[in-house]
């Protein structure tokens, strides 16, 4: 019997994309959740922007159904304005048909322009303030859940994940989804995994453990060194949403053959069409072409193919480029 994860009333595969910015749209999430992806987020949204009815935001926040469980994360520093964005989601998700499957509150992001603005991981060095956002989204939320995206701390001095994390469950999150490095490393250097089971061992709800996952070993190793509840996915999924079935066969002792080049080739060129029939032919292209060098990443001939890429402006031309790698 597969193992599940249980966020609020309703239980998922354990197996999640977790939320990109400028990476993890509606396209992608869709390919992830054919893939075996139980589970994912959507790219970070602005609280504030969201209560000035920005349209732009709005299409941020868009979920189609083709894309599986979806949770809406948000960022922000006040309050008043997370809970505002809250009821205002709320309202638009009812109205579009959408039964989302939580609102995710980022403690993580460590990119510049968030964290000046005390957003994002910033909040990992106020901890009451974190707390305040929390209760609000909580409350807001209703019979929606919460969940956090949070980071071990600031830096190495400062580490509090299990402090955060246990403010976050005692003020009502859902969940809590550890990225197992501290702001001032970003994305570098190996992830330390322990204490992701710091704060699974301190807490009663689920935890979600982040970083380094690249292939199905390197999921069931967190598993079993942590003891989290589910793993969340971010680069290693880009041009390789075939990890989710690979993690799937790890944790399950299922036999996973990966990709050929064929595979990758088709792969890319039908995250393509599907970025063209989502947000049409200009905007598909321009937007699928970060997306199209990951998918080809180390197939013989693939540097000059992203070369010519930016000068391609249809499909068409997208596609006839891609295929010559297959001669």
């Amino acid at each position: 019997m597969e193992k599940k994860i249980k966020i609020g009333k309703k239980e998922y595969i354990p197996i999640m994309l977790a939320p990109m910015a400028g990476m993890a749209d509606g396209t992608f999430r869709s390919i992830c959740y054919s893939h075996g992806a139980g589970y994912s987020t959507t790219e970070m949204i602005s609280a504030k922007a969201v209560t000035y009815g920005d349209k732009k935001t709005f299409l941020l926040a868009d979920i189609g159904k083709d894309e599986g469980p979806v949770a809406c994360q948000l960022f922000g520093h006040e309050p008043d304005v997370m809970s505002r964005a809250v009821v205002m989601l709320k309202e638009y998700y009812s109205e579009n048909g959408v039964d989302i499957c939580a609102f995710d509150i980022n403690m993580g992001c460590p990119v510049p322009k968030i964290v000046r603005n005390g957003e994002g991981s910033a909040l990992m060095r106020d901890p009451v303030l974190a707390a305040k956002i929390i209760e609000s989204a909580v409350k807001s939320a209703g019979e929606i859940p919460v969940t956090v995206k949070i980071r071990l701390g600031w830096d190495k001095s400062s580490i509090n994940a299990a402090e955060i994390a246990k403010l976050a469950e005692e003020n009502g999150a859902s969940a809590v989804c550890v990225h197992a490095r501290t702001r001032s490393q970003m994305y570098e250097p190996t992830a330390d995994w322990s204490y992701i089971k710091q704060v699974k061992d301190s807490l009663k709800i689920p935890v979600i453990g982040n970083g380094d996952i690249f292939c199905g070993a390197d999921a069931k190793r967190m598993i079993d060194e942590t003891g989290c509840d589910a793993v969340a996915v971010a680069r290693g999924a880009l041009g390789n949403p075939w990890i989710f079935t690979d993690i799937k066969s790890a944790l399950y002792g299922e036999t996973f053959i990966p990709p050929t080049k064929k595979e990758k080739v088709e792969g890319a060129i039908a995250h393509l069409r599907l970025a063209v029939e989502r947000k049409g032919e200009y905007k598909g292209v321009v937007e699928s072409r970060a997306h199209i060098g990951y998918y080809t990443k180390g197939l013989y001939g693939s540097p000059r193919v992203r070369g010519e890429l930016n000068l391609a402006e249809t499909p068409d031309e997208v596609i006839r480029l891609l295929e010559t790698l297959l001669e």
